[in-house]
């Protein structure tokens, strides 16, 4: 078998099909997993095809990036890491980065405790990290305890930033990706357009707001607070929120809710109005979570990016070297297209 770069990126169900087993098989394998019982043969089977198809193959540039790192390893500090899908996501960006220069990820969670990140930092080190990463699930501003002030080894921020221009740090732009949401229903024809926010002290629902208003205003649509809902990220509050936008005597034809949970209520809150999803109100929703393939019709939505910024942080933890970096990347935020956007029908 040929090794060559992929033209698209490839993913463990591609690896599984090629080496004809099953995508638990390949990520047993791929991880090193060896309580597990698998055979030398499949084992071995799984290895090529993955080689053979270039999963988690890196670019020269990002070869010469880690270099550095080859044969050691990543500390990854995370707040919260089983209560939602974010976390999960980018450490796997980040092992698809680190895998192909032999470099292992070693992951705590603190739940948030300065004295969980102090003990944490102190065994990743004792363990022989040679940078880390220091995660939040909610993306936002973090002081940062000192024990990261006087770390000997590189530190990258993911989902968070400070304005220590030491540690570079990647957050998605939530403004561009509201403004891409939006813009995608106006291009349907749609003009009144609610919006069901999340809680309002977090960055992720104020700039995703702020990108409604820019798109609404690029577009020569007047912003009307009547058809803002405030919601906090779960199914009850998209449902009661589109409860009260329908009740308006102009109700909206397209609703953007922050998040795929919302959008959930959403859609039955419409269906309980004897209404359609896209016949009647468009939908569309934020993060790509699983339950938007599930949703009937299924969710269009906006790819939250967290596995491609696991690999940004890898890349650039390889890539220092004392010189002081751009202080803040952001990570494109995609149009996932499916079927819940229709056109404005008057």
């Amino acid at each position: 078998m040929s090794s060559r770069k992929p033209s698209k990126r490839i993913t463990m169900m591609d690896v599984a099909k090629a080496a004809g087993c099953s995508q638990a098989t390949v990520s047993v394998v791929l991880n090193n997993i060896m309580d597990i019982k698998i055979s030398a043969d499949l084992r071995a089977r799984v290895v090529e095809a993955a080689r053979s198809l270039g999963y988690g193959l890196a670019s020269p540039i990002r070869r010469a990036a880690l270099e550095e790192l080859r044969d050691g390893c990543i500390g990854f500090i995370v707040d919260q890491l089983t209560t939602t899908p974010e976390a999960v996501n980018a450490i796997e960006g980040a092992r698809q980065e680190s895998w192909n220069a032999d470099v292992t990820i070693l992951v705590a969670q603190t739940q948030g405790r300065a004295e969980y990140e102090r003990r944490a930092v102190d065994r990743l080190l004792r363990a022989g990290a040679q940078g880390i990463i220091y995660m939040s699930v909610f993306t936002r501003r973090v002081a940062l305890d000192s024990a990261f002030n006087e770390l000997p080894v590189p530190l990258v921020l993911l989902n968070c930033h400070t304005g220590d221009p030491r540690f570079p740090s990647v957050v998605p732009d939530e403004v561009n990706g509201g403004k891409l949401a939006t813009s995608t229903l106006i291009e349907k024809g749609h003009r009144r357009i609610g919006i069901i926010t999340g809680e309002t002290f977090m960055e992720a629902s104020q700039d995703r707001l702020i990108g409604y208003r820019k798109a609404l205003g690029k577009a020569g649509i007047d912003y009307d607070d009547q058809l803002v809902g405030e919601g906090n990220w779960t199914p009850t509050a998209g449902y009661e929120a589109t409860q009260r936008l329908l009740s308006l005597a102009d109700r909206p034809t397209a609703i953007f809710c922050q998040n795929d949970k919302m959008a959930m209520g959403c859609f039955t809150a419409i269906r309980e109005r004897g209404l359609s999803v896209p016949g009647d109100i468009s939908v569309i929703g934020y993060d790509d979570d699983e339950i938007a393939r599930h949703l009937r019709p299924q969710l269009t939505t906006i790819d939250l990016p967290h596995r491609a910024m696991g690999a940004w942080a890898v890349r650039h933890l390889g890539r220092q070297s004392g010189d002081v970096l751009p202080n803040t990347h952001k990570m494109v935020c995609g149009l996932i297209e499916r079927s819940s956007v229709g056109p404005f029908v008057a």
